[in-house]
């Protein structure tokens, strides 16, 4: 079955430096068939008048907690009161994800995953990191598997408090046999590389534990402060390192000259913590490839929505409105290591936003507004 999207006012397709006017795309299955001028579209077998609106690829959200239970609402209220925040709350949620059923975890799962579909996310990356036993953490993997095959092994988020004075004992069971557990259903392994979380030492050993298991590599680093995570993640080929919030100028540097290395910025964590956002200008007049990501999760972020991450970028992160959507797309895609995501061309998957504006420039214009009008993931219309 094919689609013809036409009457586009805006085409911002990631694979010109322009967006196109007056433009179409044809959609064959689950593929872009064809993009170019709405005069010149070929037939198809069914038709989208997009009446002079935008029409840009769907969100990648590269970076997502959305194995858990319970939230952490009080949390966030004792911030705003001042409270500052250390990471510590992630315990609270580790207690509730291993009381829940596979059920209630699935549930909240698809809840969020439809939450963000309908805001335009046609991608989305999902962590473990709640369970933090074998058990816990192989069957939310298992779990994540059934949204998406961008799974990410995430048992080192912290030390849980029953190995709390025996934290190499922990690094030893989540390389071990947590890790073989979890592999199965997991595309990547993560660490949170951060004081309070692990080390550097202890970071490297998961790392290239998961690496022989085959997994690649994504890192949290630099978050709460300056630390070894860009390095340890410039040094092991990592896909990404997200937060980026505390760089050096080696460590810019570094994500510069190598280019294999997304910075991913997760704006909506800071908004909620109340802490400094990433200098994206920096990193990208450095030449550093950046992606923007929701960090949805019940203590830090508890956001599913790009459009919203985006406005953030641009207001408090000195991206241009059209950086900050191609980093939400692109960049996502790039992040994921994925060619065939976030972008409008040939031979790329089906993932396709109209807007109910007739520019990009109007998610970050029109922040909190609803202006997703029709999604269409793998080329159906949702």
């Amino acid at each position: 079955m094919s689609l013809l999207i036409t009457n586009i006012g805006e085409l911002f397709t990631n694979d010109d430096l322009q967006p196109a006017s007056d433009a179409a795309v044809v959609v064959d299955g689950e593929r872009i068939a064809w993009v170019g001028p709405a005069t010149e579209a070929p037939a198809a077998d069914e038709r989208i008048d997009a009446e002079g609106r935008a029409v840009l690829p769907g969100f990648v959200d590269s970076h997502a907690h959305l194995m858990f239970a319970g939230d952490r609402a009080s949390e966030f209220a004792a911030r705003m009161a001042g409270e500052p925040y250390t990471g510590g709350g992630i315990r609270t949620t580790v207690g509730a994800t291993r009381s829940a059923s596979d059920e209630e975890l699935r549930r909240n799962a698809r809840r969020l995953v439809g939450e963000a579909l309908r805001q335009g996310t046609t991608t989305l990356e999902i962590k473990s990191g709640y369970g933090l036993n074998v058990p816990d953490e192989a069957r939310s993997l298992r779990i994540a598997a059934e949204f998406t095959g961008e799974t990410t092994f995430l048992g080192a988020h912290v030390v849980p408090a029953e190995f709390a004075d025996r934290p190499d004992e922990y690094v030893a069971l989540v390389s071990g046999p947590m890790l073989a557990a979890a592999a199965p259903h997991a595309k990547w392994v993560d660490v949170f590389v951060e004081r309070g979380a692990f080390d550097e030492d202890q970071a490297r050993t998961i790392l290239t534990a998961g690496i022989r298991a085959g997994l690649g590599v994504r890192v949290h680093g630099n978050q709460l402060g300056p630390g070894p995570g860009v390095q340890l993640a410039v040094e092991l080929g990592a896909a990404s390192v997200d937060h980026c919030t505390h760089l050096s100028d080696v460590d810019v540097a570094a994500l510069a000259g190598q280019g294999g290395t997304v910075a991913t910025l997760l704006p909506g964590a800071e908004f909620s913590t109340r802490s400094p956002y990433p200098d994206a200008r920096r990193l990208l007049d450095a030449g550093v490839t950046v992606a923007l990501a929701t960090d949805c999760n019940p203590g830090s972020s508890y956001t599913s929505s790009m459009a919203f991450c985006i406005a953030l970028a641009v207001r408090e992160m000195r991206m241009t409105p059209s950086e900050a959507v191609r980093a939400a797309t692109l960049g996502g895609a790039r992040a994921l290591r994925r060619d065939d995501l976030g972008r409008i061309g040939v031979g790329a998957r089906a993932d396709l936003l109209i807007l109910d504006a007739p520019s990009h420039l109007h998610l970050a214009y029109r922040p909190g507004v609803p202006l997703i009008r029709t999604v269409i993931s793998n080329g159906v219309p949702q």
